[in-house]
């Protein structure tokens, strides 16, 4: 099996594209749907289903500043 790969969405959810099991703080385990194998998880705290995205970022124009950092850039080569 894969790893699960991430993606952070534009101002929208996480979406998490193999199967996981998610639970909150306490360990319950949350019911993924089984015919839906991405997983989009709620950034914006507006969902009526959080942990899962509803849309709500769209309705509530939910806007997120965070992007990855670029690449470093290699070191200069040592050698003449």
């Amino acid at each position: 099996m894969d790893a699960p790969l991430i993606t952070v969405r534009e101002n929208g959810p996480l979406v998490v594209s193999s199967p996981v099991k998610i639970v909150d703080h306490l360990g319950n385990e949350f019911a993924v749907p089984a015919n839906k194998p991405p997983v989009a998880l709620c950034r914006c705290g507006q969902s009526a289903n959080r942990p899962f995205c509803d849309g709500s970022h769209k309705r509530v124009n939910f806007e997120a500043p965070e992007r990855a950092p670029a690449p470093a850039a290699a070191p200069p080569s040592s050698t003449p």
